[in-house]
């Protein structure tokens, strides 16, 4: 098939760890190169961030990165993207007039506006994963919340007009129903783990003798990393390290002065972004993973912690309903309270987190490998070619 990933702001090229830069990259990226794998032939369509970005960029075998001219040729928030939205859709139209996807899957709501107005016309299918949506991030952060005014109405118009809207989580459906889009419309295929690189075997960074809990992800404030420095207050002699984002940026210079005024200076480290290729050893290393954001469309940093064979500490929101209930431990978020006993039972009872280490590794290499969730998104795809929707079931779904 030839497949259209359609991603406005999150490139598979992208260095991760900032604001914007994060799960939906790495999830672009790696069902594009999973779906090459099958035999596919895969464009991914980003905005060009840069005037040195060649128009085209071979990421793998199969897999081309084509950047979008879409508004200033620089870095741009997601929610300022908006007004670009007509130009990216119009370059779509001209590149599919010439040569037309079997398919095209948009990610993100306004990658899905683009995408629907540059295939009205030809005749090509649209899937629509969300990876978030308006009304959550509105629910939980209120006045906060930076997105462009129309964006519920417009997740609700897209969600009504493409032929289907791949979900990551069963969470998301029900959000998605009360939206009052079409439940035959919807299926569940949840983002995937890379198996070969996250692994219980394999080495472990270094540490010293304290037990450590580890917090790693993107610093925005819903991330609630924040919780976690309170929480470890009352987990004696446990250290916190904490990776993602930079040392100077604003999240991490508040998370900094919350540790150093708590008293916490000696026991949390903030050792800022970190490569992916060392992730997993990073991971290894910890004792408990713990990631309790406020709301969360699915999270990939538990299940990679839980491939690779990591105890896991997360909050009870979105994804983490499916992936971590059953083999890890769910607490209330913004509950420090509640996560320091959650914690501090983990650190306690080797036999626990050793029963947990197992059951995580088990649950993500018989549910999460890339090559079965790109098998169920191609099943999807193959399925509207001809001419009908067939509810899959999948990880929690």
């Amino acid at each position: 098939m030839r497949i259209a990933l359609v991603s406005e702001h999150a490139s598979p090229l992208a260095s991760l760890g900032g604001v914007d830069a994060g799960g939906q990259n790495v999830h672009v990226a790696a069902l594009a190169l999973a779906l090459a794998e099958r035999g596919n032939e895969v464009v991914v369509h980003t905005r060009r961030t840069s005037p040195r970005q060649p128009d085209v960029v071979p990421m793998a075998a199969g897999v081309t990165v084509e950047h979008v001219p879409a508004g200033p040729a620089e870095p741009l928030p997601k929610d300022e993207l908006l007004p670009y939205m007509p130009e990216f859709a119009e370059h779509l139209a001209r590149r599919w007039k010439a040569e037309p996807p079997d398919v095209a899957h948009a990610h993100f709501w306004m990658s899905g506006l683009a995408t629907l107005t540059a295939a009205e016309d030809l005749g090509v299918p649209v899937v629509q994963t969300f990876h978030a949506l308006g009304t959550v991030k509105r629910r939980w952060q209120g006045e906060a919340d930076t997105s462009p005014p129309g964006r519920i109405a417009a997740e609700r118009d897209i969600g009504r007009r493409v032929v289907a809207i791949i979900a990551t989580c069963s969470d998301e459906v029900r959000e998605l129903v009360t939206m009052g889009v079409p439940r035959d419309r919807i299926v569940v295929v949840p983002c995937g783990v890379d198996l070969r690189l996250f692994r219980p075997d394999g080495p472990a960074a270094p540490r010293g003798d304290r037990p450590r809990v580890l917090s790693i992800g993107r610093m925005v404030p819903r991330k609630g990393v924040d919780t976690v420095i309170r929480a470890i207050r009352q987990v004696p002699g446990a250290e916190l390290v904490i990776a993602g984002g930079d040392p100077g940026d604003e999240e991490s210079r508040r998370l900094r002065a919350l540790a150093g005024g708590l008293g916490l200076g000696d026991r949390v480290r903030l050792i800022g972004s970190v490569r992916r290729a060392e992730v997993p050893a990073l991971m290894r290393s910890a004792d408990v993973l713990v990631t309790v954001p406020w709301y969360e469309p699915f999270g990939m940093v538990p299940l990679e912690a839980l491939a690779c064979g990591v105890p896991v500490v997360a909050s009870a929101v979105g994804g983490h309903l499916d992936t971590v209930a059953g083999c890890g431990v769910l607490v209330p978020p913004r509950r420090p309270r509640a996560l320091s006993r959650a914690l501090g039972d983990l650190l306690a009872r080797p036999g626990l987190r050793a029963a947990l280490s197992a059951a995580g590794a088990r649950r993500a290499r018989a549910r999460y490998g890339w090559p079965r969730i790109a098998e169920q998104t191609e099943s999807v795809y193959r399925n509207l070619a001809g001419g009908c929707l067939r509810t899959l079931t999948a990880a929690g779904g």
